[in-house]
């Protein structure tokens, strides 16, 4: 496990449930998805399977494998055009770390137009130098493809860099990329999970960020 901070200078974030505020928006999305198929979507085995890969979430609450596809065009429509507004204090926060001069960016298995809008309406609009989502990547998350993406992208190195997110599939993934690993509490029932991968950090919430990230590594 690593406890150093001080050689990072890339930072990369998951985005739902870490820096924005979805999860009641996906939650109600499944609700209307699953009736609109006339499956059932017991709460207590959705929250105990919830995953980024939502595919075994899918597989969990019993969903057909040849309706998967259906589910996500029904899931996008049901979620539809509102954005997800951003965790109290996380513009502040980010916005801080990149005027401290780190890297940032985006690694999450949300769809590209769905993230991507909700970055352009925040405050965080100008803050990712990389922004790597669902559809750039053949391997979900645990998978570390998608982090791999990322860094080649901005240039870092793993060894500098580390990842953010609130579910055990990412700091899974943040392990298996050889990255720093950061787990941060939100309201996904993913989250009650995240301790048992043994993140190198664990922040009750994603504002503490920069007290352990607080490195100039402007020129």
């Amino acid at each position: 496990m690593r406890d150093s901070t001080n050689s990072i200078t890339t930072i990369l974030f998951d985005w739902d449930g870490t820096l924005a505020d979805s999860a009641g928006l996906g939650l109600a999305a499944f609700q209307k998805t699953f009736a609109e198929l006339g499956v059932a979507l017991p709460l207590d085995v959705y929250e105990a399977s919830y995953s980024p890969n939502w595919y075994a979430t899918y597989e969990a609450l019993g969903l057909p494998k040849d309706r998967w596809q259906r589910a996500d065009e029904l899931w996008m429509m049901h979620y539809g055009q509102q954005p997800a507004d951003l965790i109290a204090g996380v513009a502040e926060t980010l916005l801080e770390l990149k005027q401290r001069g780190y890297r940032l960016g985006v690694v999450s298995s949300g769809s590209e137009s769905r993230v991507c809008r909700e970055i352009e309406r925040s405050d965080l609009r100008d803050c990712f130098q990389v922004v790597i989502c669902n559809e750039h990547i053949v391997n979900k998350k645990p998978h570390p493809e998608g982090l791999e993406i990322a860094l080649r992208r901005i240039g870092s190195m793993n060894s500098e860099a580390a990842y953010v997110g609130d579910a055990p599939e990412d700091i899974e993934m943040g392990k298996q990329g050889q990255v720093l690993t950061v787990g941060v509490r939100s309201a996904y029932p993913s989250s009650a999970r995240v301790l048992s991968a043994k993140p190198d950090l664990y922040l009750e919430s994603l504002t503490e960020l920069s007290q352990h990230f607080c490195q100039n590594h402007l020129a």
